[in-house]
C-alpha cells in the first residue's frame, strides 16, 4: 500500500474551498475586530555606512479592520518609572486578513501590499499609537494549504523627531506635542505666529 493523504479530504489545491475559508476569516475579523488606522513609515535619510535610519516621516494612512488579540488590555511591562523618566512598555498583537490588507493598501496607493516592520498602527478607540516590531505571516496554521491572516506584534511608539503629516489631527499632533523645542526671544517687530508656521529671518523666506 502507498502512504499518501486521503484524496477525498485533501483540498490544498481547491481554490473554491480556500476562497470560502478566506471569506469566513474576513467576516470574523470584521465582526469582532476594530477599525485601525495604518500609517506607513517613509525613510527620508538612511545612513548606508552604519545601516541605520536617521530620519523618517509619516505622510499616508488608511483604515483597515484588525482583530485585537489582547482584548483584556495591553500586555508587556506597562508603565515603568526609571532614572530616565516614565517608560511606557505596552505591547499589543493585531491580526489582519491578507486579502483585505492588500485591497486597502492598493486603494491607498502606498506602494506595498503587506504589513511592514517600522510602520505604525493607531487605535482610535484608545488613542494609542503602536509601532510594528514583528510581522508573522507563517505562524498561523495553513488551513487548506493557504495562509489567510498576518499577526502583527507591536509596542508603544516612542517619538524620536519623526515628521507627521497624515492630515489626521489626532495623529499629527503627536509631533507637535513631543518634538524638541527651542525658546526664542524675538527682537523688534510685530505679528501673530501660528503652530507649524515657518519662521524666517530676513525680508522673505528666500
Amino acid at each position: 500500500s502507498t502512504m499518501a493523504t486521503n484524496q477525498y479530504f485533501n483540498f490544498y489545491t481547491n481554490t473554491e474551498e480556500q476562497s470560502l475559508t478566506n471569506d469566513l476569516v474576513v467576516e470574523a475579523i470584521q465582526i469582532y475586530g476594530q477599525d485601525i488606522r495604518y500609517i506607513p513609515r517613509q525613510y527620508t535619510h538612511v545612513d548606508d555606512i552604519f545601516n541605520e535610519v536617521r530620519n523618517s516621516s509619516f505622510e499616508d494612512e488608511f483604515t483597515i479592520e484588525m482583530y485585537v488579540q489582547g482584548v483584556d488590555g495591553f500586555a508587556g511591562d506597562g508603565d515603568l518609572l526609571s532614572k530616565f523618566g516614565v517608560e511606557i512598555r505596552d505591547t499589543q498583537t493585531f491580526v489582519v486578513a491578507n486579502t483585505r490588507f492588500e485591497e486597502e493598501a492598493t486603494t491607498a496607493s502606498v506602494g506595498f501590499t503587506k504589513p511592514r516592520e517600522g510602520d505604525l498602527i493607531y487605535m482610535p478607540l484608545t488613542g494609542q499609537l503602536m509601532e510594528i516590531k514583528h510581522v508573522e505571516d507563517e505562524e498561523v496554521y495553513y488551513q487548506l494549504g493557504k495562509a489567510y491572516v498576518t499577526r502583527l506584534s507591536t509596542e508603544f511608539f516612542e517619538y524620536s523627531e519623526e515628521e507627521f503629516d497624515t492630515g489626521i489631527p489626532e495623529i499629527d499632533s503627536i509631533e507637535t506635542n513631543n518634538q524638541y523645542t527651542i525658546q526664542l526671544t524675538m527682537g523688534s517687530g510685530s505679528g501673530t505666529f501660528q503652530i507649524n508656521e515657518d519662521v524666517y529671518q530676513g525680508a522673505d523666506l528666500a
